[in-house]
């Protein structure tokens, strides 16, 4: 299974909610199956961004599991399918932002962004665009970049852009 079969499994067997399938199909008419994950650093490669997005949703479903578990539990704690959805949601979907923003070819990336909104947010107005999000989740992918964000730095450039 390939690393997008791999993530469309996740989406399809994880996210339920009305919307999904547009928003699968929104994906799927993007380059996101092929973008890098970024355009010099982590992923910085064809595919790149979907083995991202594959790996924060492993790691973020570690660490929920982590953090349900007593300490003094025989074995993990099982995850709600509630839990399920919304883990699959923040980790796939955090940076849906990367859709159709880069152009060029490896290792010469630019960046050609259409909707320059910021980061988080317009990953957040991507998804919603197709489906709804709880505020927890809204909020989380907003601000996924935490200290790293534009706005949390100061000196954003979105509004120049």
């Amino acid at each position: 299974m390939d690393n997008k079969e791999r993530f469309i499994e996740i989406f399809t067997s994880q996210i339920h909610r009305p919307g999904a399938a547009e928003l699968l199909e929104w994906l799927e008419s993007t380059d996101f199956f092929e973008a890098p994950a970024g355009a010099k650093h982590h992923g910085a490669f064809p595919g790149g961004l979907v083995i991202h997005s594959l790996n924060v949703y492993r790691r973020l479903r570690e660490i929920t599991i982590r953090d349900l578990t007593p300490r003094d539990a025989l074995g993990p704690a099982p995850i709600s399918e509630q839990e399920e959805e919304t883990v699959a949601i923040l980790g796939l979907l955090h940076d849906v932002c990367k859709a159709n923003y880069y152009a060029g070819e490896y290792p010469d990336y630019t960046v050609k962004d259409q909707i320059p909104m910021g980061h988080g947010e317009k990953s957040v107005y991507l998804v919603m665009k197709h489906m709804e999000l709880t505020d927890d989740e809204a909020l989380a992918i907003r601000w996924h970049m935490g200290a790293y964000d534009d706005a949390a730095k100061g000196g954003s450039k979105v509004l120049s852009a």
